[in-house]
């Protein structure tokens, strides 16, 4: 969301809170934030049109602060966020759909596990747009214990 006002994350964060399927965390070393993670059911979010989903799908976004302090600190982070959402012994499947344009962010999924799917060409955001979306998807076997 590096390309987008403020007012725009202002816009998108309150239709977020107003959501009872959407879950929104900021991630924080001392008191730098490191990372924005949010989770949400596929089942009612449009993302889960796209694919056949499962019971106990869980929708994940991550948004990596840019910031020095997170220098590092990415494999760590990522394992407390896998572990919070695994802690749900519900949850047996995360899904992903980062910018299919970012391919740094394409490139983590898979070093995490994640196993790409199909592309949905035009996934809306919230607060407005759409993005080329690159589903993605890892098992709670293929997430290693501890």
């Amino acid at each position: 969301m590096q390309e987008v006002d403020r007012e725009r994350v202002v816009t998108v964060y309150r239709w977020i809170d107003e959501q009872p399927h959407v879950a929104a965390y900021l991630v924080h070393h001392d008191d730098t934030p490191l990372a924005l993670f949010q989770t949400y059911d596929p089942a009612v979010d449009e993302v889960g049109e796209h694919y056949d989903r499962r019971e106990g799908d869980l929708g994940v976004h991550l948004l990596l602060a840019s910031d020095p302090a997170r220098a590092g600190r990415t494999p760590e982070l990522l394992a407390f966020l896998l572990g919070h959402c695994f802690a749900d012994p519900a949850v047996r499947r995360l899904v992903a759909e980062p910018d299919v344009r970012n391919a740094k962010s394409v490139a983590l999924m898979q070093r995490v596990g994640f196993r790409l799917g199909p592309v949905v060409p035009d996934l809306p955001m919230p607060g407005g747009g759409t993005k080329p979306a690159q589903l993605a998807f890892l098992e709670r076997s293929d997430v290693a214990p501890g």
